[in-house]
Protein backbone atom coordinates (compact mmCIF):
# COMPACT_ATOMS: atom_id res chain seq x y z
CA UNK A 1 0.00 0.00 0.00
CA UNK A 2 2.99 2.70 0.18
CA UNK A 3 3.68 2.07 -3.46
CA UNK A 4 -0.02 2.85 -4.20
CA UNK A 5 -0.29 5.75 -1.44
CA UNK A 6 3.43 7.15 -3.66
CA UNK A 7 1.29 6.67 -6.89
CA UNK A 8 -1.21 8.86 -5.45
CA UNK A 9 0.79 11.28 -4.12
CA UNK A 10 3.06 11.67 -7.08
CA UNK A 11 -0.15 12.31 -9.27
CA UNK A 12 -1.36 15.22 -7.12
CA UNK A 13 1.99 16.95 -6.08
CA UNK A 14 1.85 19.13 -9.19
CA UNK A 15 -1.64 20.55 -8.04
CA UNK A 16 -0.48 20.61 -4.50
CA UNK A 17 2.83 22.38 -5.29
CA UNK A 18 1.32 24.78 -7.72
CA UNK A 19 -1.66 25.94 -5.73
CA UNK A 20 0.19 25.89 -2.31
CA UNK A 21 3.85 26.65 -2.74
CA UNK A 22 6.56 24.11 -2.97
CA UNK A 23 7.57 24.85 0.85
CA UNK A 24 3.73 24.08 1.65
CA UNK A 25 3.64 21.14 -0.45
CA UNK A 26 6.80 19.37 1.58
CA UNK A 27 4.79 20.22 4.63
CA UNK A 28 1.74 18.56 3.93
CA UNK A 29 3.91 14.98 3.02
CA UNK A 30 5.37 15.21 5.94
CA UNK A 31 2.67 15.52 8.13
CA UNK A 32 1.12 12.91 6.11
CA UNK A 33 4.38 10.95 6.77
CA UNK A 34 4.01 11.24 10.74
CA UNK A 35 0.94 11.02 10.96
CA UNK A 36 1.20 7.43 8.76
CA UNK A 37 4.08 6.34 11.08
CA UNK A 38 2.27 7.46 14.40
CA UNK A 39 -1.06 4.92 13.04
CA UNK A 40 1.28 2.22 12.24
CA UNK A 41 3.28 2.07 15.54
CA UNK A 42 -0.11 2.07 17.40
CA UNK A 43 -2.23 -0.22 15.03
CA UNK A 44 -4.51 -1.81 16.67
CA UNK A 45 -5.20 -4.15 13.88
CA UNK A 46 -4.14 -4.79 10.22
CA UNK A 47 -6.19 -2.50 8.75
CA UNK A 48 -4.98 0.40 10.74
CA UNK A 49 -1.63 -0.52 9.49
CA UNK A 50 -2.76 -0.46 5.81
CA UNK A 51 -4.33 2.98 6.12
CA UNK A 52 -0.77 3.78 7.84
CA UNK A 53 1.15 2.67 5.40
CA UNK A 54 -0.98 4.90 2.70
CA UNK A 55 -0.68 7.78 4.40
CA UNK A 56 3.41 7.47 4.41
CA UNK A 57 3.21 6.29 0.57
CA UNK A 58 1.27 9.89 0.28
CA UNK A 59 3.86 11.66 2.20
CA UNK A 60 6.57 10.18 -0.12
CA UNK A 61 4.59 10.66 -3.57
CA UNK A 62 4.09 14.34 -2.63
CA UNK A 63 8.09 14.95 -1.77
CA UNK A 64 9.89 12.89 -4.72
CA UNK A 65 9.48 15.53 -6.74
CA UNK A 66 8.21 18.61 -4.60
CA UNK A 67 11.70 18.65 -3.08
CA UNK A 68 13.98 18.39 -6.18
CA UNK A 69 11.87 20.98 -7.69
CA UNK A 70 12.38 22.93 -4.36
CA UNK A 71 16.24 22.42 -4.57
CA UNK A 72 15.93 23.25 -8.25
CA UNK A 73 14.09 26.66 -8.12
CA UNK A 74 16.49 27.87 -4.89
CA UNK A 75 19.91 27.08 -6.39
CA UNK A 76 22.56 29.00 -8.57
CA UNK A 77 22.74 27.10 -12.35
CA UNK A 78 26.05 26.31 -12.00
CA UNK A 79 25.48 23.80 -8.51
CA UNK A 80 22.21 23.39 -8.99
CA UNK A 81 23.04 19.35 -10.18
CA UNK A 82 25.01 18.46 -6.85
CA UNK A 83 22.31 20.42 -4.70
CA UNK A 84 19.61 18.48 -6.48
CA UNK A 85 21.12 15.44 -5.80
CA UNK A 86 21.82 15.90 -2.21
CA UNK A 87 18.10 15.32 -2.10
CA UNK A 88 18.76 11.74 -3.07
CA UNK A 89 21.92 11.44 -1.00
CA UNK A 90 19.01 11.40 2.18
CA UNK A 91 17.30 8.76 0.79
CA UNK A 92 20.21 6.90 0.41
CA UNK A 93 21.67 7.32 3.38
CA UNK A 94 17.74 6.86 5.37
CA UNK A 95 18.05 3.88 3.72
CA UNK A 96 21.24 3.00 5.15
CA UNK A 97 20.36 4.48 8.25
CA UNK A 98 16.80 2.55 8.68
CA UNK A 99 19.00 -1.03 8.36
CA UNK A 100 21.07 -0.23 11.35
CA UNK A 101 17.88 1.15 13.06
CA UNK A 102 16.15 -2.31 12.48
CA UNK A 103 19.28 -3.88 13.63
CA UNK A 104 19.20 -1.87 16.86
CA UNK A 105 15.22 -3.03 17.33
CA UNK A 106 15.65 -6.68 16.60
CA UNK A 107 15.68 -7.35 20.02
CA UNK A 108 13.47 -4.79 21.73
CA UNK A 109 9.72 -5.56 23.04
CA UNK A 110 7.49 -4.65 20.49
CA UNK A 111 9.80 -4.34 17.84
CA UNK A 112 8.01 -3.78 14.41
CA UNK A 113 6.32 -0.76 16.55
CA UNK A 114 9.46 0.56 17.04
CA UNK A 115 10.72 0.55 13.46
CA UNK A 116 7.59 1.73 12.30
CA UNK A 117 7.09 4.69 14.97
CA UNK A 118 10.77 5.72 14.16
CA UNK A 119 10.38 6.55 10.88
CA UNK A 120 8.00 9.38 11.66
CA UNK A 121 11.00 11.03 13.29
CA UNK A 122 12.78 12.44 10.25
CA UNK A 123 10.00 13.66 8.91
CA UNK A 124 9.17 15.82 12.03
CA UNK A 125 12.48 16.80 12.09
CA UNK A 126 11.96 18.41 8.62
CA UNK A 127 8.93 19.72 9.33
CA UNK A 128 10.74 22.16 11.98
CA UNK A 129 13.66 23.34 9.91
CA UNK A 130 11.10 23.65 6.86
CA UNK A 131 9.56 26.71 9.32
CA UNK A 132 13.14 28.35 9.26
CA UNK A 133 13.42 28.08 5.28
CA UNK A 134 12.02 30.15 2.20
CA UNK A 135 9.38 29.61 -0.42
CA UNK A 136 10.97 28.74 -3.84
CA UNK A 137 11.39 32.73 -5.32
CA UNK A 138 10.75 31.50 -8.66
CA UNK A 139 7.12 30.35 -7.05
CA UNK A 140 6.95 33.74 -5.70
CA UNK A 141 7.28 35.52 -8.94
CA UNK A 142 4.37 33.25 -10.49
CA UNK A 143 2.03 34.68 -7.69
CA UNK A 144 3.01 38.38 -8.49
CA UNK A 145 5.05 38.48 -5.00
CA UNK A 146 8.09 40.16 -6.60
CA UNK A 147 9.42 42.21 -3.25
CA UNK A 148 9.73 38.44 -1.10
CA UNK A 149 10.61 36.62 -4.05
CA UNK A 150 13.76 39.45 -4.47
CA UNK A 151 14.24 39.38 -0.78
CA UNK A 152 15.00 35.34 -1.09
CA UNK A 153 17.37 35.54 -4.03
CA UNK A 154 19.32 38.16 -2.54
CA UNK A 155 20.30 35.53 0.23
CA UNK A 156 21.37 33.13 -3.08
CA UNK A 157 23.44 35.45 -5.33
CA UNK A 158 26.17 37.94 -4.99
CA UNK A 159 24.87 42.14 -5.51
CA UNK A 160 26.81 42.01 -8.96
CA UNK A 161 24.65 39.32 -9.88
CA UNK A 162 21.21 39.64 -8.27
CA UNK A 163 19.61 42.18 -11.17
CA UNK A 164 20.96 39.60 -13.99
CA UNK A 165 19.12 36.94 -12.36
CA UNK A 166 15.67 39.18 -10.81
CA UNK A 167 15.47 40.47 -14.89
CA UNK A 168 16.07 37.29 -15.85
CA UNK A 169 13.50 35.71 -13.43
CA UNK A 170 11.00 38.36 -14.18
CA UNK A 171 10.84 38.15 -18.14
CA UNK A 172 10.45 34.16 -18.07
CA UNK A 173 7.47 34.61 -15.45
CA UNK A 174 5.60 37.28 -17.45
CA UNK A 175 6.29 35.28 -20.33
CA UNK A 176 4.54 32.16 -18.63
CA UNK A 177 1.89 34.13 -16.63
CA UNK A 178 0.91 35.76 -20.47
CA UNK A 179 0.41 32.60 -22.20
CA UNK A 180 -2.33 31.28 -19.59
CA UNK A 181 -5.81 31.41 -19.88
CA UNK A 182 -8.15 34.47 -19.09
CA UNK A 183 -8.32 32.87 -15.33
CA UNK A 184 -4.50 32.25 -15.33
CA UNK A 185 -5.40 28.48 -15.17
CA UNK A 186 -3.46 25.84 -17.03
CA UNK A 187 -4.70 22.34 -17.49
CA UNK A 188 -2.54 19.13 -18.00
CA UNK A 189 -3.93 18.71 -21.58
CA UNK A 190 -1.98 22.14 -22.22
CA UNK A 191 0.94 20.02 -21.85
CA UNK A 192 0.59 18.60 -25.00
CA UNK A 193 -0.33 21.12 -27.17
CA UNK A 194 3.68 22.12 -27.09
CA UNK A 195 5.88 20.17 -28.91
CA UNK A 196 8.76 21.52 -26.83
CA UNK A 197 6.88 20.77 -23.60
CA UNK A 198 6.10 16.84 -25.25
CA UNK A 199 9.99 16.94 -25.72
CA UNK A 200 10.72 17.46 -22.32
CA UNK A 201 8.30 15.36 -21.03
CA UNK A 202 8.85 12.00 -23.13
CA UNK A 203 12.61 12.69 -22.06
CA UNK A 204 11.56 13.40 -18.46
CA UNK A 205 9.45 10.44 -17.95
CA UNK A 206 11.41 7.68 -20.17
CA UNK A 207 14.23 8.54 -17.47
CA UNK A 208 12.35 8.24 -14.45
CA UNK A 209 11.02 4.74 -16.25
CA UNK A 210 14.03 3.18 -17.03
CA UNK A 211 15.58 3.80 -13.38
CA UNK A 212 13.08 1.45 -12.52
CA UNK A 213 12.96 -1.03 -15.35
CA UNK A 214 16.84 -0.87 -14.39
CA UNK A 215 16.49 -2.96 -11.68
CA UNK A 216 17.23 -0.77 -8.61
CA UNK A 217 14.31 -1.66 -6.73
CA UNK A 218 15.06 -5.38 -7.03
CA UNK A 219 18.57 -5.00 -5.64
CA UNK A 220 17.29 -2.68 -2.92
CA UNK A 221 14.06 -4.38 -1.42
CA UNK A 222 15.38 -8.17 -2.71
CA UNK A 223 18.91 -8.07 -1.58
CA UNK A 224 19.01 -10.30 1.33
CA UNK A 225 16.91 -12.33 -1.33
CA UNK A 226 19.66 -12.47 -3.78
CA UNK A 227 22.44 -12.94 -1.45
CA UNK A 228 20.62 -16.48 0.00
CA UNK A 229 19.75 -17.32 -3.64
CA UNK A 230 23.72 -17.02 -3.96
CA UNK A 231 24.13 -19.40 -1.27
CA UNK A 232 24.74 -17.45 1.95
CA UNK A 233 21.85 -19.05 4.11
CA UNK A 234 22.79 -17.39 7.19
CA UNK A 235 19.98 -14.40 7.77
CA UNK A 236 22.39 -12.36 9.69
CA UNK A 237 25.17 -12.93 6.87
CA UNK A 238 22.36 -12.05 4.37
CA UNK A 239 21.56 -8.67 6.16
CA UNK A 240 25.01 -7.77 7.07
CA UNK A 241 25.25 -7.98 3.24
CA UNK A 242 22.60 -6.07 2.53
CA UNK A 243 23.25 -3.39 5.03
CA UNK A 244 26.53 -3.17 2.50
CA UNK A 245 24.72 -2.64 -0.03
CA UNK A 246 22.51 0.16 0.92
CA UNK A 247 26.12 1.87 2.47
CA UNK A 248 27.90 1.40 -0.88
CA UNK A 249 24.46 3.42 -2.14
CA UNK A 250 24.84 5.92 -0.34
CA UNK A 251 28.76 6.51 -1.22
CA UNK A 252 27.79 6.02 -4.42
CA UNK A 253 25.56 9.25 -4.40
CA UNK A 254 28.19 11.26 -2.84
CA UNK A 255 30.46 10.38 -5.79
CA UNK A 256 27.31 11.49 -8.14
CA UNK A 257 27.49 14.97 -5.93
CA UNK A 258 30.59 15.99 -6.75
CA UNK A 259 30.19 14.74 -10.34
CA UNK A 260 27.60 15.68 -11.87
CA UNK A 261 28.16 19.66 -12.35
CA UNK A 262 31.62 18.64 -13.79
CA UNK A 263 30.90 15.65 -15.58
CA UNK A 264 27.58 16.37 -16.70
CA UNK A 265 24.13 14.65 -16.32
CA UNK A 266 24.45 13.23 -20.00
CA UNK A 267 27.62 11.35 -19.72
CA UNK A 268 27.30 10.82 -15.66
CA UNK A 269 23.83 8.79 -17.22
CA UNK A 270 25.88 6.75 -19.83
CA UNK A 271 28.77 5.67 -17.86
CA UNK A 272 26.25 4.41 -15.45
CA UNK A 273 24.38 2.69 -17.51
CA UNK A 274 27.47 1.01 -19.32
CA UNK A 275 28.57 -0.38 -15.51
CA UNK A 276 24.51 -1.28 -14.65
CA UNK A 277 24.55 -3.36 -17.88
CA UNK A 278 28.10 -5.13 -16.97
CA UNK A 279 27.45 -5.86 -13.55
CA UNK A 280 23.67 -7.38 -14.55
CA UNK A 281 25.64 -9.71 -16.63
CA UNK A 282 27.96 -10.51 -13.92
CA UNK A 283 25.00 -11.50 -12.01
CA UNK A 284 23.38 -13.09 -14.61
CA UNK A 285 26.40 -15.27 -15.37
CA UNK A 286 26.60 -16.16 -11.31
CA UNK A 287 23.27 -17.14 -10.86
CA UNK A 288 23.73 -19.80 -13.97
CA UNK A 289 26.95 -21.28 -12.44
CA UNK A 290 24.92 -21.69 -9.10
CA UNK A 291 22.62 -23.51 -10.60
CA UNK A 292 24.57 -26.02 -12.42
CA UNK A 293 27.46 -25.84 -9.82
CA UNK A 294 25.80 -27.83 -7.03
CA UNK A 295 26.43 -30.82 -4.87
CA UNK A 296 24.67 -33.98 -5.84
CA UNK A 297 22.47 -36.31 -3.78
CA UNK A 298 24.44 -39.55 -1.88
CA UNK A 299 20.84 -41.84 -2.30
CA UNK A 300 22.46 -44.45 -0.11
CA UNK A 301 23.00 -41.74 2.62
CA UNK A 302 20.14 -40.33 2.30
CA UNK A 303 18.05 -43.63 2.56
CA UNK A 304 20.00 -44.63 5.41
CA UNK A 305 19.29 -41.92 7.74
CA UNK A 306 15.35 -42.96 7.22
CA UNK A 307 14.34 -38.90 7.15
CA UNK A 308 14.47 -39.19 2.80
CA UNK A 309 12.24 -36.94 0.66
CA UNK A 310 9.34 -39.12 -0.42
CA UNK A 311 9.90 -37.39 -4.36
CA UNK A 312 13.27 -39.72 -4.06
CA UNK A 313 11.38 -42.90 -4.86
CA UNK A 314 9.76 -41.44 -7.81
CA UNK A 315 12.30 -42.23 -10.13
CA UNK A 316 10.94 -40.17 -12.75
CA UNK A 317 12.07 -37.39 -11.15
CA UNK A 318 15.29 -35.62 -11.48
CA UNK A 319 16.62 -35.04 -8.18
CA UNK A 320 20.21 -36.41 -7.84
CA UNK A 321 21.27 -33.10 -6.84
CA UNK A 322 20.38 -30.23 -4.60
CA UNK A 323 18.59 -28.05 -7.00
CA UNK A 324 15.96 -31.18 -7.66
CA UNK A 325 15.57 -31.97 -3.98
CA UNK A 326 14.55 -28.35 -3.44
CA UNK A 327 12.48 -28.27 -5.85
CA UNK A 328 10.58 -31.35 -4.70
CA UNK A 329 9.68 -29.47 -1.54
CA UNK A 330 12.66 -31.01 0.56
CA UNK A 331 15.54 -30.14 2.68
CA UNK A 332 19.37 -30.61 1.53
CA UNK A 333 21.70 -31.52 4.17
CA UNK A 334 25.56 -30.53 2.78
CA UNK A 335 27.69 -32.39 3.46
CA UNK A 336 30.24 -31.58 6.98
CA UNK A 337 33.75 -30.13 5.96
CA UNK A 338 32.90 -29.98 1.91
CA UNK A 339 29.64 -28.37 1.27
CA UNK A 340 30.05 -29.24 -2.32
CA UNK A 341 30.42 -33.21 -1.05
CA UNK A 342 27.42 -35.50 -2.20
CA UNK A 343 24.85 -34.75 0.36
CA UNK A 344 21.40 -35.62 1.46
CA UNK A 345 17.95 -35.01 0.46
CA UNK A 346 15.42 -34.68 3.30
CA UNK A 347 11.93 -33.85 4.14
CA UNK A 348 11.75 -30.20 4.90
CA UNK A 349 11.09 -30.66 8.62
CA UNK A 350 12.54 -29.77 11.95
CA UNK A 351 13.57 -33.35 13.03
CA UNK A 352 15.73 -34.04 9.66
CA UNK A 353 17.14 -30.08 10.31
CA UNK A 354 18.29 -31.34 13.64
CA UNK A 355 19.44 -34.87 12.24
CA UNK A 356 21.48 -33.07 9.88
CA UNK A 357 23.14 -30.74 12.55
CA UNK A 358 23.83 -33.34 14.90
CA UNK A 359 25.95 -34.98 12.05
CA UNK A 360 28.01 -31.40 11.61
CA UNK A 361 26.04 -30.78 8.12
CA UNK A 362 24.58 -27.70 6.82
CA UNK A 363 20.76 -27.26 5.99
CA UNK A 364 19.32 -26.00 2.79
CA UNK A 365 15.43 -25.11 2.38
CA UNK A 366 15.84 -22.22 0.11
CA UNK A 367 19.02 -22.78 -1.73
CA UNK A 368 21.78 -24.94 -2.72
CA UNK A 369 25.61 -24.29 -1.67
CA UNK A 370 27.76 -23.23 -4.58
CA UNK A 371 31.51 -22.06 -5.73
CA UNK A 372 30.32 -19.22 -7.01
CA UNK A 373 27.87 -17.02 -4.07
CA UNK A 374 30.71 -14.65 -4.34
CA UNK A 375 30.27 -13.56 -7.67
CA UNK A 376 26.50 -13.09 -7.19
CA UNK A 377 27.69 -10.69 -4.30
CA UNK A 378 30.44 -8.82 -6.31
CA UNK A 379 27.78 -7.96 -9.28
CA UNK A 380 25.12 -6.59 -6.41
CA UNK A 381 28.33 -4.47 -5.31
CA UNK A 382 29.75 -3.53 -8.88
CA UNK A 383 25.79 -2.57 -9.67
CA UNK A 384 25.72 0.15 -7.20
CA UNK A 385 28.85 1.64 -7.44
CA UNK A 386 27.89 2.28 -10.91
CA UNK A 387 23.77 2.94 -10.39
CA UNK A 388 24.39 5.39 -7.49
CA UNK A 389 25.81 8.24 -8.87
CA UNK A 390 24.38 8.32 -12.07
CA UNK A 391 20.82 6.20 -12.56
CA UNK A 392 20.63 6.90 -8.88
CA UNK A 393 20.19 11.36 -8.78
CA UNK A 394 20.55 12.29 -12.17
CA UNK A 395 16.95 11.56 -13.63
CA UNK A 396 15.92 13.42 -10.29
CA UNK A 397 18.04 16.38 -11.44
CA UNK A 398 17.11 16.44 -14.88
CA UNK A 399 12.72 16.45 -14.13
CA UNK A 400 13.54 19.28 -11.65
CA UNK A 401 14.99 21.55 -14.06
CA UNK A 402 13.91 20.56 -17.84
CA UNK A 403 10.59 22.05 -17.91
CA UNK A 404 8.92 25.56 -18.33
CA UNK A 405 7.94 27.22 -15.31
CA UNK A 406 4.39 27.19 -15.53
CA UNK A 407 4.57 23.28 -16.03
CA UNK A 408 7.36 22.11 -13.74
CA UNK A 409 5.22 20.94 -10.80
CA UNK A 410 2.82 19.37 -13.34
CA UNK A 411 5.25 17.63 -15.52
CA UNK A 412 7.15 16.14 -12.70
CA UNK A 413 4.62 14.84 -11.07
CA UNK A 414 3.68 12.87 -13.86
CA UNK A 415 7.28 12.00 -13.96
CA UNK A 416 6.96 10.87 -10.55
CA UNK A 417 3.71 9.14 -11.01
CA UNK A 418 5.53 6.87 -13.94
CA UNK A 419 8.44 6.47 -11.72
CA UNK A 420 6.46 4.92 -8.44
CA UNK A 421 4.20 2.81 -10.86
CA UNK A 422 7.40 1.12 -12.56
CA UNK A 423 8.67 0.52 -9.12
CA UNK A 424 5.50 -1.37 -7.82
CA UNK A 425 5.57 -3.23 -11.33
CA UNK A 426 9.23 -4.11 -10.91
CA UNK A 427 8.82 -4.91 -7.24
CA UNK A 428 5.78 -6.76 -8.04
CA UNK A 429 7.28 -9.47 -10.64
CA UNK A 430 10.81 -9.77 -9.55
CA UNK A 431 9.68 -13.15 -8.16
CA UNK A 432 7.27 -14.01 -10.13
CA UNK A 433 9.95 -13.37 -12.71
CA UNK A 434 12.74 -15.62 -11.15
CA UNK A 435 9.70 -18.64 -11.11
CA UNK A 436 9.00 -18.37 -14.61
CA UNK A 437 12.39 -17.49 -16.35
CA UNK A 438 15.26 -18.63 -13.25
CA UNK A 439 17.46 -15.94 -11.48
CA UNK A 440 20.16 -15.88 -14.35
CA UNK A 441 17.59 -15.47 -17.07
CA UNK A 442 15.46 -12.44 -15.02
CA UNK A 443 19.14 -10.74 -14.74
CA UNK A 444 19.57 -10.95 -18.58
CA UNK A 445 15.78 -8.92 -19.18
CA UNK A 446 17.02 -6.77 -16.46
CA UNK A 447 20.57 -5.89 -18.55
CA UNK A 448 18.77 -5.83 -21.82
CA UNK A 449 16.01 -2.86 -20.82
CA UNK A 450 19.98 -1.27 -19.53
CA UNK A 451 21.13 -1.59 -23.30
CA UNK A 452 17.82 -0.10 -24.08
CA UNK A 453 18.38 2.73 -21.57
CA UNK A 454 21.65 3.51 -22.93
CA UNK A 455 20.17 3.68 -26.44
CA UNK A 456 17.30 6.15 -25.09
CA UNK A 457 19.86 8.50 -22.91
CA UNK A 458 22.36 9.11 -26.11
CA UNK A 459 19.20 9.59 -28.75
CA UNK A 460 16.78 11.96 -26.26
CA UNK A 461 18.56 13.72 -23.67
CA UNK A 462 20.36 16.54 -23.57
CA UNK A 463 23.07 17.95 -21.61
CA UNK A 464 21.76 20.90 -19.18
CA UNK A 465 25.11 21.05 -16.78
CA UNK A 466 25.58 25.12 -15.58
CA UNK A 467 22.17 26.18 -17.59
CA UNK A 468 20.11 28.37 -16.23
CA UNK A 469 15.97 27.32 -16.41
CA UNK A 470 15.41 30.09 -19.25
CA UNK A 471 18.38 28.02 -21.21
CA UNK A 472 17.18 24.99 -20.73
CA UNK A 473 13.86 26.14 -21.81
CA UNK A 474 15.77 27.62 -25.32
CA UNK A 475 17.44 24.14 -25.89
CA UNK A 476 13.92 22.43 -26.38
CA UNK A 477 12.85 25.55 -28.68
CA UNK A 478 13.25 25.31 -32.13
CA UNK A 479 14.53 22.35 -32.45
CA UNK A 480 13.57 18.76 -33.55
CA UNK A 481 14.46 15.20 -32.93
CA UNK A 482 14.84 14.43 -36.42
CA UNK A 483 18.56 16.39 -36.21
CA UNK A 484 19.13 14.21 -33.18
CA UNK A 485 21.86 14.74 -30.26
CA UNK A 486 25.49 16.01 -30.87
CA UNK A 487 28.10 14.66 -28.96
CA UNK A 488 28.13 16.89 -26.45
CA UNK A 489 24.03 16.47 -25.88
CA UNK A 490 23.00 19.22 -27.24
CA UNK A 491 20.32 19.19 -30.48
CA UNK A 492 21.48 18.98 -33.70
CA UNK A 493 19.83 21.12 -36.09
CA UNK A 494 17.47 19.29 -38.63
CA UNK A 495 18.17 18.89 -42.22
CA UNK A 496 15.12 20.22 -43.09
CA UNK A 497 13.78 23.51 -41.07
CA UNK A 498 11.39 26.39 -41.75
CA UNK A 499 11.59 29.68 -40.16
CA UNK A 500 9.98 28.42 -37.03
CA UNK A 501 12.82 26.25 -36.08
CA UNK A 502 15.78 28.68 -37.06
CA UNK A 503 17.70 29.83 -34.02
Amino acid sequence: MAIVGAIIGAAISGWISDSYGRKRAIVIADLFFIVGAIAMAAAPDPYVLIVGRLLVGLGVGIASITSPIYIAEASPSEIRGALVSTNTLMTTGGQFLSYLVNLAFTEVPGTWRWMLGAAGLPALLQLVLLLFLPESPRWLFMQNNQVEGVAVLEKIYEPDRLASEVEQLSAAVEEDLNSRDSNGNISYLDLFKSKEVRRALFTGVGLQAFQQFTGINTVMYYSPTIVELAGFVSNQIALLLSLFVAAMNALGTILGIYLIDRCGRRLLLLMSLIGIFLSLAILSGSFYLTSVDVPTVDIQQTLKAGYACPALLDFSRPLWNCNGCLTAGCGFCAASGNKMLPGSCFLANTTSEQYCSQHSGSWYSEVCPSNYGWLAVLGLVLYIAFFAPGMGPVPWTINSEIYPSKYRSMCGGIAATVCWISNLIVSESFLTLIDVLGTSKTFIVFSAISVAAFLFVLAFVPETKGLSFEEVDKLWQGRSYSGGIDEEGSFKKPLLDDDHHKT
